[in-house]
């Protein structure tokens, strides 16, 4: 990766947080019975930690689990392979989840992640994404809750990474190299 010029911020920290708390009371409100939160990592992580509190605060206490899949690696475009790189613990028979990613573009993963909670006997599995770029599927899948309709441009921050770098940053954004010269339309 060449050295960054600058990050152009797409969705600033008082938008997201604004969105999270929309979404959890838009979650409360279906009323979920014995909901198991399960977020997708790496990228979900900060996402997943605001949702939840928000949820909190929206009258909710749902348990949490993680799975770390992965069709990306260190490379920029998903690898069309998805593969277990941590598997969900808690039993999920017979309860309500709540998948919770970071971004859905191919859908390759949620897809795959539904699925797989689906066929472990799961009473129900929705999905919850911070950011959606529906023109990038590549497989048939809508996310029940969705944050924002993003660009088609690679994002970091907010837990999402190039080459495990910008996940820190409390905002999304684009990292503009000395070889770009902009993002129109943003």
């Amino acid at each position: 990766m060449s050295e960054p010029r600058r990050i152009r911020v797409l969705y600033d920290e008082a938008t997201i947080a604004r969105r999270n708390e929309e979404m959890a009371r838009t979650i409360a409100a279906d009323a979920p019975a014995d909901l198991l939160v399960v977020a997708v990592l790496k990228g979900s992580f900060m996402f997943v930690a605001d949702l939840i509190r928000a949820m909190h605060r929206a009258g909710m206490s749902p348990q949490v689990e993680f799975v770390h899949l992965s069709s990306y690696r260190a490379a920029t475009i998903s690898s069309g392979q998805v593969e277990i790189l941590r598997d969900v613990q808690s039993e999920v028979r017979g309860r309500h989840v709540l998948l919770v990613d970071d971004i859905l573009e191919s859908g390759r993963t949620l897809a795959f992640a539904k699925d797989l909670l689906a066929a472990r006997g799961a009473a129900r599995v929705d999905t919850a994404v911070l950011l959606e770029k529906p023109g990038k599927r590549a497989v048939h899948i809508q996310a029940d809750h969705v944050g924002f309709v993003c660009p088609d441009y690679f994002v970091v921050g907010y837990g999402m990474d190039v080459a495990h770098c910008y996940r820190q940053l409390p905002y999304v954004g684009v990292v503009e190299t000395a070889d770009q010269a902009g993002f129109p339309g943003i």
